[in-house]
């Protein structure tokens, strides 16, 4: 299960990246680049089991994800594992990590197109994720001025 859904998403982003030019010039120039931050939710591709269930789920989050690049609206995202390194403070110690509450560890993140943190919002709303009551943050991406 770990390696088919883990190439579904690989193709959803593959997809994402090779969309036509007549796809992409249907987004508003005027829309602003956004980052939705996952946290929380049961299952994850790192953990997800053969059942019906998962299978079902993780379908969910690649139906999803096509739909908002079908929008022209999904712009590129990642899933993460669920174990790295922590670096912290001057003398920069580094700690396996992150020391996060599962329901707090950001899981994933996608980037996205819309014409303010309101639509954002809207667009996050329609995630997957809360059928297992996991949370979305959205954060504008800060444009910069070169």
């Amino acid at each position: 299960m770990k390696n088919l859904t883990t190439l579904a998403f690989a193709l959803v982003i593959m997809t994402i990246a090779t969309m036509s030019s007549s796809a992409q010039a249907t987004v508003e120039v005027k829309k602003e680049k956004f980052m939705l931050l996952f946290r929380g939710g049961d299952t994850h591709l790192q953990n997800a089991e053969d059942s019906k269930e998962a299978k079902e789920y993780i379908q969910s989050w690649i139906t999803w994800m096509q739909g908002l690049a079908q929008k022209g609206i999904l712009i590129g995202g990642d899933n993460l594992y669920r174990t790295g390194k922590q670096i912290k403070g001057k003398n920069k110690v580094v700690t396996d990590g992150p020391f996060m509450i599962g329901k707090e560890m950001v899981n994933g993140h996608l980037f996205i197109l819309a014409k303010d943190i309101n639509e954002a919002v809207e667009i996050g709303k329609e995630c997957p994720i809360f059928k297992e009551n996991g949370k979305v943050e959205v954060r504008q991406v800060l444009k910069s001025e070169n």
